[in-house]
This record gives structure tokens, C-alpha cells and sequence, in this order.
């Protein structure tokens, strides 16, 4: 099972990109135990002709970093994704001089969903901050790396995930009312707010403490923004810029990106584009699922007619770039 995994992320993989000077390491941290985190980052060694990564990309496996004082991005997936689910920002990114780091989740992975929400609401916050603990103190290049001020980005339960890395704290009751009230989102509809049960937030109290090293978020179809209130938005001090997609059916604007953008106190921009999807997020696929798996393909890959997803994210990650460097390197 954990191979045919394996193959199904690599396959939802986007397109190889053409070669550049990035080089990308697989690392697992001892602490905590199992936590493996992607890190792509600039180097002068060259690239290999072909691809030679899960996610179709040429990257100088292993390289030495190139460069000193570099920003860093953490990029958190959604539920049951991967490192590479945005692997072509993190190469964009990259590219532009960031060190970017993608954790595969603990239980809530495409290799591993053993966590109940109760479990990974607390635990994907502190994810992203041992992760940044790991690249700012023991990575091996940790002196190239300006960890002081992070970049933070989150896709769907990753976005629920930004927000409270960043201090915003869930209340429970406010979600289970909200699906009384709307029984049909999809978080409600599928179990993932009852799953939370009464006790997942007073499990950890250091686990919606926010990180001071971050010092700028962006939010991709913000998963469970509903349960946040408005006053725990308020506490969100760092420049924030919300992407929702106008046709998603499970993370819908009305009731989650609209939400937080009417609450944080330092909102840069708030984009909903047209006919994008919830999965249009992601980087586009490796045809070859198609045939291989028409189920995922089917979920995951088709777009609306007329939605060009290669070129919705040469767009949004030309503005993900433009955002972390007016924010993290003004």
C-alpha cells in the first residue's frame, strides 16, 4: 500500500520545469520522530539533464547551498498530501533565492493517515515549527539560512494550519455551531469537525502560541476557516495574502476565505479566482494518472472547461514570489 502511495503522489506531480541552479534534500528529523521535510534551496552546482525526483523535477540532489542570509519558506499541504504537492512553487521560490521547506505531516500524509483531526490540528502547527527549529539550528546549512523572519504557506487544512502557526486559535464550539448551521460544508458533511471531538485544542496549550519567527502568511483555500472567531484572526500580526478558488466545493469562499479576510488586521490582497476549483491549488498533474489511476485523475486533475492550471500557477507563483520578497527581504 505505502508503494502504491508513493507512485499516486508521484503521479499527481506537475511538469518538469526547465533546469536551474536548485538543489533539494529529502531530510527526517529526530524530533520529532518521523517528521521528513522537503528542502529546495539555491546552489551552483549543476542540475542533471533529466528528472530525477518524485515530482518531475531536475534538482542537484544533495548540492551545497549557495548564498548566506536566505529567507525561508514553509510550505504546509493539505490533508492527505505530500512535499510535493506544490513542488513547482517551491521551485519558483527557490529560484528566487528562498530556502523552501515542505514537511510531510505526521498521520496526515499521502504515505500515512493515521491521525484523527483531534491529533493533527494540534500536531500540524507544531509540524511547522519544528520545522523551522530544524532548518534554522540542524540542517547541516543552517548558518545560509535567515530563519528570524519565515514565510509561511498553506494550502486547504495547510491554511488552517498557517493560521494557527501563526497564533490564531480554534474554537471548537464555533465549528460544531457553524455545522448546525450549515450541514452541508464539507468538512461538516465528511466527519473531520466532529472527529475534532472536545479535547484536540487543550491537548497541547503551547499549540496556538504564535511562532515569532514568522513574518508573513499566504493562504490557499483555507481549510476549517470557519472555526476560527474573529477576534482570534485579530491576533494574526503579520501581513497575510488569501487566494480562494470561486468554483471550490469544499472549501468554499462564503464560509472560509471571506471569513478570514473580514477578521485579520493585516491583509495585503484577497484574490478569488474564476473557475478555479479546490485541487486547481495544486500543481498540475503528471498525465500518466490518468491512465493509471482515473478515480484520483478525476478528483484531483480536471478543472473547469476553459481553466488553464499551468498557467494559473505561472501567475500565482510569480505572486506568492513577489509577496514573500516584499515581506520577508523588503
Amino acid at each position: 500500500m505505502r508503494r502504491f502511495l508513493v507512485l499516486i503522489a508521484g503521479l499527481l506531480a506537475g511538469p518538469a520545469l526547465a533546469d536551474g541552479a536548485v538543489g533539494f534534500q529529502r531530510v527526517t528529523m529526530p524530533s520529532p520522530a518521523g517528521l521528513t521535510v522537503g528542502v529546495w534551496y539555491p546552489t551552483d552546482a549543476a542540475a542533471p539533464q533529466e528528472p530525477n525526483t518524485p515530482f518531475r523535477q531536475a534538482l542537484a540532489l544533495g548540492a551545497p547551498v549557495a548564498g548566506k542570509d536566505l529567507p525561508l519558506v514553509v510550505i504546509s499541504h493539505g490533508n492527505g498530501g505530500w512535499m510535493g504537492g506544490h513542488a513547482d512553487l517551491a521551485l519558483a521560490l527557490a529560484r528566487a533565492g528562498f530556502v523552501v521547506a515542505a514537511p510531510n505531516h505526521r498521520g496526515d500524509n499521502s504515505e500515512d493517515e493515521s491521525a484523527s483531526p483531534a491529533e493533527w490540528m494540534v500536531s500540524r502547527p507544531a509540524d511547522i515549527r519544528a520545522t523551522i527549529d530544524y532548518l534554522a539550528t540542524d540542517w547541516p546549512a543552517a548558518g545560509a539560512v535567515d530563519a528570524e523572519t519565515v514565510g509561511l504557506y498553506g494550502f486547504s487544512s495547510g491554511g488552517y494550519t498557517a493560521l494557527a502557526a501563526a497564533g490564531a486559535r480554534p474554537d471548537l464550539a464555533l465549528a460544531r455551531h457553524h455545522c448546525e448551521e450549515d450541514p452541508a460544508e464539507f468538512a461538516c458533511r465528511i466527519g473531520i469537525v466532529s472527529g475534532m471531538g472536545d479535547a484536540g485544542a487543550e491537548a497541547d496549550p503551547d499549540a496556538f502560541v504564535a511562532d515569532p519567527r514568522i513574518g508573513a502568511v499566504a493562504l490557499a483555500a483555507p481549510g476549517l476557516a470557519f472555526a476560527f472567531p474573529a477576534e482570534a484572526l485579530a491576533t494574526v500580526d503579520v501581513p497575510v495574502a488569501l487566494w480562494s478558488g470561486a468554483a471550490d466545493e469544499r472549501v468554499p469562499h462564503a464560509t472560509n476565505g471571506a471569513h478570514v479576510a473580514a477578521a485579520l488586521p493585516h491583509l495585503t490582497r484577497v484574490t478569488v479566482v474564476p473557475q478555479a476549483g479546490h485541487f486547481a491549488f495544486l500543481a498540475p498533474c503528471n498525465p500518466r494518472l490518468k491512465a493509471f489511476n482515473r478515480r484520483i485523475w478525476d478528483m484531483v486533475c480536471v478543472d473547469a472547461e476553459g481553466f488553464d492550471r499551468a498557467a494559473f500557477h505561472g501567475e500565482l507563483n510569480a505572486a506568492l514570489v513577489a509577496f514573500f520578497e516584499a515581506t520577508l527581504r523588503p
